[in-house]
């Protein structure tokens, strides 16, 4: 029997628990299923347990476990803070993110469903850790931007400067916020492609489009 275990995005969880929820990568130097996990909240604690507990059970038993671990997800139905974005860019308000460079790997949710869908029948995925992605991340900027062109109402950002933005933040006590809005977070998913033969079934913007229709059939 194979079980697997997926981490989702929860409510203002826009990071991968197990590797620690205020961790942060450099611009193209992304996590990889070898990286330590550090979890350093409970969320993220609870998370990486289940995987241990679950794996331990493996050993003991010959029973199959996959995890996956992935980063935001996004599609239909989302909510928290990409529901919140949507809203911005649709109302027109105007952003002051129009010069941020970072990058940020997402996953569709039917790129993750792809996967796990592989995992449960790929003789290759027993026993293992996978990280999942689009295979193409974005800064804030462009994803607002292709946000706007999938609802139809073009973005509205401000080029303020990361450096202004961050001490902004800071002022207001909301540094967590600058982190997810500024940082980069990347994730490898090399290994699901090496090992799983894995793509992902579907575009960015293909997922987008999909996200925005929900939300304004929602809107009306």
């Amino acid at each position: 029997m194979k079980i697997w275990s997926s981490k989702t995005s929860q409510e203002k969880r826009a990071k991968i628990g197990a590797f620690g929820h205020f961790k942060s990568t450099q611009p193209g130097f992304p996590f990889s299923e070898g990286d330590m996990p550090a979890p350093v909240d409970p969320y993220g604690v609870s998370k990486y347990e289940a995987e241990q507990g679950l794996q331990q059970i493996a050993s003991e038993t010959g029973m199959e476990v996959v995890c996956i671990r992935p980063p935001l997800v996004y599609g239909p139905g989302v909510k928290a803070n990409f529901l919140s974005m949507m809203r911005w860019v649709s109302r027109g308000l105007p952003l002051p993110l129009g010069a941020i460079h970072n990058q940020r790997t997402l996953v569709a949710l039917d790129n993750l469903v792809d996967l796990i869908v592989t995992c449960l029948f790929h003789p290759a995925a027993a026993n293992q850790v996978f990280l999942a992605g689009d295979g193409e991340d974005l800064s804030m900027t462009g994803l607002l931007w292709r946000v706007g062109e999938a609802l139809g109402k073009p973005a509205r950002l401000l080029p303020l400067p990361e450096s202004v933005l961050r001490v902004g933040a800071a002022a207001l006590g909301r540094r967590d916020m600058a982190q997810r809005l500024l940082g980069s977070l990347q994730v490898d998913i090399g290994k699901a492609h090496q090992l799983l033969d894995w793509e992902p079934p579907i575009s960015v913007n293909a997922e987008l489009k999909k996200t925005a229709d929900a939300f304004l059939g929602k809107a009306v």
